[in-house]
């Protein structure tokens, strides 16, 4: 790129001087079509020339030098945007901070899911399917961002009767993250995940407010929007309004301890289902092996306290796990190993987060193991098994085969 463009471009820009300098360029004369430019810009700052008292119009020059007019600009409060993100990689090199034009330019990023699934189970037959999503996040101001995420299924198994839901597109996420003094917010429509999902773990419309790091209080409020819990007569697709709240610490090196209540009314829709479930847990991590416990204890009222079969709910459970690695969206060949031991009442639990046979809220004892490797960079595949029973009858058992291939882009 030539000086004589670069100079033209940079007073396009409105770069002025409130004084004029002495003409310092030898090879730009007072005669010369560029004299009053390259005086105000080297009045500014701007452009410096050589050290043999030169401008050097006619001679090429590298992108860093562009970046050094750019950055001195930029100092001087130019409109420079375009030429600073054409220029950012230089400019960084030399200090120079480009980050509220770097958050203007990706103010708004999307990004995409496709999952498809293959799933095999005893006693509910196959599932086949492509889920796909599309996630919206935008950035409101420093503090605070916007997400919203659309999602469709195809179902390609012989579903009579459910053709039209394969054209369905269901607006699943609409929240907004940000701060107020030094409370971490979360409210709208979200993926709530209570208990590290032994609890709850699905959509649901509300707030979650956290504070504190190594220490971490988290309280939230809201009301369940998916399932339904089938041993409940007329239930509606909700579970009711919950409340709540979660301290976790880190008691030493990779040890962490986390316990928490929620209480959660109107199961439902029915006015007498109710249940407070409490539990307790310990993380403990050492490189790339992950060790974790949990236990949980449910309070249920009303028709929560009984199961599809009438019998009273068991009220406690626990579950451990253990893992290996995990594969890596953006690492290729890398991979991971996992094993779950559940044994929990159904009164420990509403939408839990495993992919096993939970047989509706009756309780459910088993294991599932899995492996995820990724193929290709944002190409990551899952297998796993799951081998679980009712805790109200050991006869109703499942064993389900889970595999997927999930692309991100």
């Amino acid at each position: 790129m030539k000086k004589s463009l670069v100079l033209a471009m940079a007073m396009a820009l409105g770069v002025t001087a409130s004084a004029y300098a002495a003409n310092p360029f030898s090879d730009v004369p007072a005669g010369h079509w560029a004299y009053d430019s390259v005086n105000k810009l080297a009045a500014a700052g701007i452009v410096d020339g050589y050290g043999n008292g030169t401008f050097g119009g006619d001679r090429l020059m590298t992108r860093y030098e562009m970046a050094q007019i750019v950055a001195k600009a930029m100092a001087k409060g130019a409109n420079v945007d375009r030429l600073a993100a054409e220029f950012a990689d230089e400019l960084d090199s030399l200090g120079v901070r480009v980050a509220a034009l770097e958050k203007k330019s990706d103010n708004v990023k999307v990004t995409g899911e496709v999952r498809y699934l293959y799933e095999d189970s005893d006693k509910d037959g196959y599932t086949n399917n492509l889920r796909s999503r599309i996630w919206v996040k935008g950035q409101v101001n420093d503090d605070w961002s916007y997400t919203g995420m659309l999602q469709n299924v195809q179902d390609f198994k012989d579903n009579v009767g459910n053709e039209d839901d394969e054209d369905d597109i269901d607006f699943q996420r609409a929240y907004v993250e940000g701060k107020i003094g030094g409370l971490n917010v979360l409210a709208g429509r979200y993926n709530a995940f209570f208990a590290n999902g032994n609890i709850y773990d699905t959509r649901a419309d509300g707030i979650e407010v956290s504070y504190g790091d190594k220490v971490k209080l988290t309280g939230y409020v809201g009301k369940g929007t998916d399932g339904t819990l089938g041993f409940l007569n007329g239930a509606k697709e909700t579970f009711g309004n919950y409340a709540g709240g979660e301290v976790s610490a880190d008691l030493a090196k990779g040890l962490n301890l986390a316990a928490g209540y929620i209480n959660v009314k109107d199961i439902g829709d029915i006015e007498d289902a109710e249940n407070a479930i409490w539990h307790a847990g310990l993380t403990y991590t050492a490189g790339d092996v992950t060790l974790s416990g949990m236990y949980l204890k449910g309070d249920a009222d009303g028709a929560a306290e009984f199961g599809s079969t009438g019998a009273k709910l068991d009220d406690d459970g626990y579950v451990f796990g253990l893992a290996y690695k995990g594969a890596e969206a953006a690492e290729v060949n890398s991979w991971g190993i996992w094993a779950n031991y559940y044994n929990q009442g159904g009164q420990t639990y509403l939408a839990h987060t495993t992919d096993a046979n939970t047989f509706d809220n009756d309780g459910f004892k088993g294991y599932g193991v899995g492996v995820n490797y990724t193929f290709a960079k944002n190409i990551v595949g899952t297998v796993a098994y799951y081998d679980t029973e009712n805790k109200l009858n050991s006869k109703d058992d499942d064993k389900i085969i889970w595999t997927d291939l999930t692309f991100t882009f």
